[in-house]
């Protein structure tokens, strides 16, 4: 039986080529946390997180102190063991955000681990729902300083030009007019069968702003509204969700299926988009969505769709992968040694065991980060 040797962490901070804004913030760089795990046949698992525009230490900080002394000398095939062993250490010190994002990303080096000690993708290690390729939408459509509405168009329709069904835009940060203006020219440059999904990112505070938002969105036929409240608003949600027509996405900050299921009593969300590199990782994220299946709601994760192609091909209820082809705003691409390759509308699911990827070490080097500790 094989045996955990090692559990490393490290931070890595890549900047964004150019400033890059969403409905209530601006972000110049990314760092994001880095895990592997190795076992003593000399097999190796590796999980990553986004660790916010600042602090990203933090999360490799939890992962050296709190999880990894945990880990060695553990069965990596006892994978529920060890998540209920690790929730309970960082109890104490966070069960939402940079803590839980430690535990998520060694979760995920462990089904990672084992996918590729039984020479298998991680989706049919996991159970494979999908074959060959899975729905994806290309996701976008940021505010960055000069940008057009006509640009945004622009911008839509390339993604539309890669074969895809469906296309996603940032809303939230301007007033009704404006937003109004770059809504239409998204619509008009993609046409009126390809699905738009609207993301606000919290933009609003209170149900009668998200309403006329919403009453000025509503013609240009939206499929869904993403995170328009903070996600402890879970009531004000609920309460959008009865209002209006287009169903509500939302969970990707959240965590732990305590949360989701509250969400889903309350009818919520249409749409969970959890991540599996927040939400408690692979281990939580099968129970999430589970608990979604039961309630007829459909699992859309977000981002790091080198990961989630895995998740949404291993859940019967998963429906789209959020693909990003512009790795100027989500740069986390450059520092693996595989990219996904889009098919027949979707994204072709990897043959090679495991997540299918590595990290790609020289071009990590060439970035601000700590070492492997």
């Amino acid at each position: 039986m094989a045996k955990i040797v090692s559990v490393e962490a490290r931070t890595v901070r890549i900047p964004l080529a150019r400033p890059t804004a969403f409905a209530r913030r601006q972000v110049t760089g990314r760092d994001y946390c880095l895990v592997r795990i190795r076992t003593d046949d000399g097999l190796e698992g590796i999980g990553h997180c986004y660790a916010g525009h600042s602090g990203g230490k933090v999360v490799a900080l939890a992962v050296r102190e709190m999880l990894a002394p945990l880990m060695v000398g553990a069965d990596p095939h006892a994978n529920e063991l060890i998540w209920k062993t690790l929730y309970q250490e960082v109890l104490l010190h966070g069960r939402a955000g940079s803590v839980m994002r430690a535990l998520s990303i060694v979760d995920i080096a462990l089904w990672d681990r084992n996918a590729r000690a039984a020479d298998l993708p991680l989706y049919k290690y996991l159970g494979a729902a999908f074959e060959d390729t899975v729905p994806a939408y290309g996701s976008g459509g940021y505010y960055l300083e000069g940008k057009t509405p006509e640009m945004l168009g622009e911008e839509m329709a390339s993604y539309v030009a890669l074969g895809l069904g469906a296309v996603k835009m940032k809303v939230g940060r301007g007033d009704l007019r404006s937003e109004e203006a770059r809504i239409a020219a998204a619509r008009k440059a993609i046409g009126p069968d390809i699905l738009l999904m609207l993301d606000a990112n919290n933009a609003w505070s209170d149900v009668p702003t998200a309403l006329r938002y919403m009453e000025v969105f509503a013609p240009y036929d939206p499929y869904w509204i993403e995170e328009p409240f903070s996600p402890d608003q879970i009531d004000n949600h609920a309460k959008l969700a009865q209002s209006i027509s287009v169903p509500i996405a939302t969970g990707e900050i959240e965590v732990g299926r305590w949360r989701f299921k509250e969400m889903l009593d309350k009818q919520a969300a249409s749409i969970l988009q959890t991540d599996a590199a927040v939400c408690g990782g692979i281990t939580e994220f099968r129970r999430i969505a589970a608990l979604a299946d039961c309630y007829g709601v459909n699992m859309c994760p977000h981002w790091f769709h080198d990961l989630h192609v895995h998740l949404v091909a291993a859940a019967p209820n998963g429906q789209y992968v959020e693909y990003f082809p512009d790795f100027k705003v989500f740069n986390f691409g450059e520092m693996i040694d595989r990219q996904l390759e889009l098919r027949n509308g979707g994204l072709a699911l990897p043959t090679e065991p495991g997540l299918g990827y590595r990290f790609d070490e020289k071009t990590i080097a060439r970035f601000e980060s700590d070492s492997w500790a």
